[in-house]
């Protein structure tokens, strides 16, 4: 028996679990590389940065989904493009900051509202005009820029003024040449589709899909920051976690040995 619509994308959300969870850490290496390198490795870290944000690429995919005009695509991602740089540049230089986690669950509401606001959701559901898009837009893409600043501060940018200006900009262009090749792919792929009838009929689908990825990682965030500021208190606290583990694997190591006997 096949499986339903939901079920089938509650499955691919699990498999995606690990992606999402590392989708923006900043990893040690990634830091040892900032301190080994220059400019050039703020650019590369900021492009894949952006290419492995799974909230920002299904936010923008939102935003594109209906717009069939090269200048309405200008417009949009101009829009969300100016937003985000005014967070990103300017919170990082003044080291404006907030718990990632929950930055990361407000950017999981901004992709849910998309695809809620392309089902028509506030004509079906509160029988009202949709917010003006291009001022959503914007602010959302302010919020998406504060995201990627937390995890900027994260980077040693230098007490020098000019350095750290310097590092924070090429993140920046990265950050938007990432953006241009996402965007570039989304755009030929939905050039295409528009094209055949499973457009029209799928869209609506699609959107919900959209939505139901912006609640997982919404409800992601919640459980990370959960245990990132009460850790000990939850019923699995990290260190006993991976205590436990260790012991399974001394004991599967035991009763192999005794077996080989």
């Amino acid at each position: 028996m096949k499986a339903s619509l939901p079920a089938r994308l509650g499955l691919v959300l699990l498999c995606l679990l690990p992606l999402i969870a590392l989708a923006h850490g900043i990893s040690d290496e990634d830091k040892q590389r900032m301190l080994d390198g220059g400019y050039m490795q703020y650019v590369w870290l900021g492009a894949t940065h952006m290419l492995s944000g799974y909230d920002h690429l299904l936010f923008l995919l939102g935003v594109v989904f209906f717009l069939t005009t090269f200048k309405d695509v200008v417009r949009f991602v101009t829009v969300f493009t100016i937003g985000h740089c005014i967070t990103l540049i300017f919170a990082t230089y003044f080291k404006i900051t907030w718990n990632y986690w929950l930055i990361d669950a407000i950017i999981a509401v901004s992709v849910v509202y998309k695809g809620f606001d392309n089902n028509g959701g506030f004509q079906r559901h509160f029988n009202m005009a949709s917010p003006n898009l291009v001022k959503m837009v914007f602010v959302f893409g302010l919020l998406h820029g504060f995201g990627l600043s937390t995890r900027l501060q994260q980077l040693p940018l230098g007490d020098d003024a000019g350095q750290m200006i310097g590092r924070i900009l090429s993140f920046n262009l990265g950050v938007e040449l990432g953006q241009i090749a996402a965007l570039t792919v989304m755009l030929a792929v939905l050039a295409i589709w528009r094209k055949t009838a499973s457009f029209t009929r799928l869209s609506y689908a699609t959107n919900l899909a959209i939505m139901a990825a912006g609640i997982y990682l919404l409800f992601a965030q919640l459980h990370g920051y959960q245990h990132d500021v009460n850790g000990e208190s939850l019923r699995f606290p990290v260190q006993e976690h991976q205590h436990a583990h260790e012991d399974l694997d001394i004991e599967n190591t035991t009763d192999k040995s005794r077996n080989t006997l």
